[in-house]
């Protein structure tokens, strides 16, 4: 259930079929922005920005979900790079009042955007640089 909710095909060895052309800049374009209104949220806010470059990196970590193995890997990667949790995370932080809270999910959200903005999408299970942008290193 959760590869399927990850958008990781269960059953599949190879990615279906990866983002290209007009579709691929359109999403790194979408990374960019999402970058940067989470760092002009962020200024806004008055938050640490040494918190800010010492987490920046941080959802990244769930790259060691590879020493598992490559489903194990893209799950935990694709856990890590999604909106679905940061987004959420922020209006949390927003609702609760707590600055703490917003900075990471902010800094989340920047880091995903930042992410996709260099072309690194999420994982599929057949390999580290297979995907839904393109394989990493291949433009």
């Amino acid at each position: 259930m959760t590869a399927t909710v990850f958008g990781l095909d269960a059953g599949a060895s190879t990615p279906a079929g990866f983002a290209s052309g007009s579709v691929r800049a359109t999403l790194r374009v979408e990374g960019a922005v999402a970058f940067a209104a989470a760092a002009a949220l962020y200024a806004q806010a008055g938050l640490s920005w040494p918190l800010f470059a010492l987490l920046f990196l941080a959802p990244d970590l769930a790259m060691l979900g590879y020493w598992i193995g490559a489903r194990a890997g893209a799950v935990a990667y694709n856990v890590a790079h999604t909106y679905a949790l940061a987004l959420p995370l922020a209006l949390a932080g927003l609702l609760t009042g707590e600055p703490a809270v917003l900075a990471v999910a902010l800094i989340w959200v920047a880091h995903i955007g930042f992410d996709r903005a260099l072309g690194y999408g999420l994982k599929y299970p057949s390999a580290f640089g297979d995907t839904h942008l393109g394989r990493v290193g291949r433009r």
